[in-house]
């Protein structure tokens, strides 16, 4: 029998990391208009960084290397601030409990970075400002996808919140074949695409960064199996569960 544990148990981590970019925003609040602007670009991932503007954006050099990871601890507004932090309790606290607290940090800033990174190749030379967590948090919804069905399968999806890694993890090759996980993606995917078109901006000065969201996304559901360290037990074959297409 599952054993009851208070609802919101979320991990010492993940209660860091968002109070961390609380704090961050909270500073930025503390600030005049111009010093917090310059405080916002500089941290803020700009592509022209790296088509020979570095010097001339506030930052500097030394930003064209930090800001791959300071602009996931900025954000627009207290809107911005709430959603993303609903998400990263979510499912940050899920895979942090997983994982643990070291490999999620480090789960978490390559998602970001990797969300950066295709923003980067589809926007070169962009001077516009990327910030907030949800490339990071997409990384982590991308990671759950590959032990959330199992668990279902199992009837055990009380253990996402009390012992997910007792869960076993789908293998990339199955996960890819999985119906219910190429349906979730493609729906997250639709999503990010209708950003094309303006559909969830927050604002009408503000896009949303679908590129990021994608790339984080991806690099988490394809990668989490090199920062799992939960006991693998077998998975149920095709002719054991025709949910699968694996």
């Amino acid at each position: 029998m599952p054993q009851r544990q208070p609802i919101f148990n979320v991990p010492l981590a993940v209660l860091a990391l968002l109070g961390v970019i609380i704090a961050v925003h909270l500073a930025r609040l503390t600030l005049n208009e111009d010093d917090g602007l310059w405080w916002l670009i500089a941290l803020a991932f700009i592509p022209a960084r790296y088509s020979g503007m570095a010097h001339d954006i506030p930052g500097g050099d030394l930003a064209a290397y930090t800001s791959f990871f300071t602009h996931m601890f900025v954000h627009a507004d207290k809107v911005h601030l709430a959603i993303n932090g609903a998400w990263l309790l979510a499912f940050g606290s899920v895979v942090c409990r997983r994982v643990g607290a070291l490999r999620f940090l480090v789960f978490s800033l390559c998602c970001g970075l990797a969300g950066a990174l295709l923003f980067l190749a589809l926007h070169a030379g962009l001077l516009a400002p990327v910030i907030g967590a949800s490339g990071a948090i997409a990384g982590m919804m991308g990671a759950v996808m590959r032990f959330l069905f199992p668990a279902i399968d199992r009837r055990e999806g009380w253990m996402l919140r009390e012992n997910p890694a007792s869960i076993p993890l789908m293998p990339l090759g199955a996960a890819l074949r999985d119906r219910r996980v190429l349906a979730a993606t493609a729906a997250f995917v639709g999503l990010n695409l209708l950003a094309m078109i303006g559909f969830g901006s927050f604002s009408s000065e503000g896009a949303i960064a679908w590129e990021a969201h994608l790339g984080g996304y991806f690099f988490g559901l394809f990668a989490f199996g090199l920062f799992d360290i939960a006991p693998q037990r077998g998975l149920p074959t095709l002719s054991e569960d025709p949910t699968n297409v694996a």
